[in-house]
């Protein structure tokens, strides 16, 4: 009688089965950790870029500099730009996640980002419109010039306040779903409601005339780095995840 030798399903040298990782695990983690990444990505391409777009623009005649600190405006926009692929993205990526637990949510959340980056693209576009106008000073007069200039930094800055309403708007519906579901501690996700309500008060404020965003979107920044942590090395809670959760 002929025998068929059967593979061991042990591994490694001492015969000690080898753990393998669920694949639900496994696509739970690496969706968490893109997620997060992208939340880090956003803060460093968006901050990194305003910081070299202002040291540009920062000052009441910025627009004689302009020329000779053109690569620098360039660069920041840049990255100012890419921050709307990186930020929509996070937005696709969080969707069917979101979904499980409440698809007008999902769509809600997703709506509004691409309304706050399609509302800072066009301002960034705006501050591009600083290199023609340095170049044409000249024939336009310094000073005609340099009001022009002067609206299309207002124009940024009011086409990013608007955007931020938008983004706390949307994120507000995403922190309530985020307790609801539990697919983060529901302490976080609190302190995400707290953090974009005082987002949006601070940008609203802004529209009036009142420079205190800065100092009332500082929770929400928090909340939005330390969620990226914990969906780098925690993930999302694996029964919410997978919606076995109560």
């Amino acid at each position: 009688m002929t025998t068929i030798a059967t593979p061991p399903i042990s591994g490694g040298r001492g015969g000690v089965p080898t753990a393998v990782e669920h694949p639900r695990t496994g696509s739970r983690m690496w969706t968490s950790r893109l997620i997060g990444a992208l939340f880090l990505a956003g803060f460093l391409l968006y901050g990194t870029g305003s910081i070299l777009v202002n040291s540009v623009v920062d000052g009441p005649e910025f627009l004689a500099g302009v020329g000779a600190r053109e690569t620098t405006l360039v660069l920041g926009a840049f990255l100012m730009i890419a921050t709307a692929a990186v930020d929509i993205g996070k937005a696709v990526l969080f969707f069917p996640v979101l979904e499980r637990h409440g698809k007008r949510t999902a769509v809600a959340y997703l709506g509004t980002m691409i309304f706050e980056m399609a509302l800072m693209t066009v301002g960034v576009l705006a501050l591009l419109t600083i290199i023609p106008l340095a170049d044409q000073a000249d024939q336009l007069g310094a000073d005609a010039a340099q009001a022009l200039g002067s609206l299309a930094v207002d124009a940024n800055e009011t086409a990013y306040q608007i955007g931020q309403l938008s983004l706390g708007f949307g994120c507000l519906f995403l922190s309530a779903l985020l307790l609801r579901s539990g697919l983060v501690p529901r302490w976080l996700a609190g302190w995400g409601l707290v953090g974009y309500a005082l987002h949006m008060a601070g940008a609203g404020a802004e529209l009036f005339g009142a420079p205190i965003s800065l100092v009332l979107l500082i929770p929400g920044g928090i909340f939005e780095v330390t969620l990226a942590i914990w969906l780098l090395v925690k993930g999302f809670t694996p029964t919410a995840y997978d919606g076995t959760g109560s």
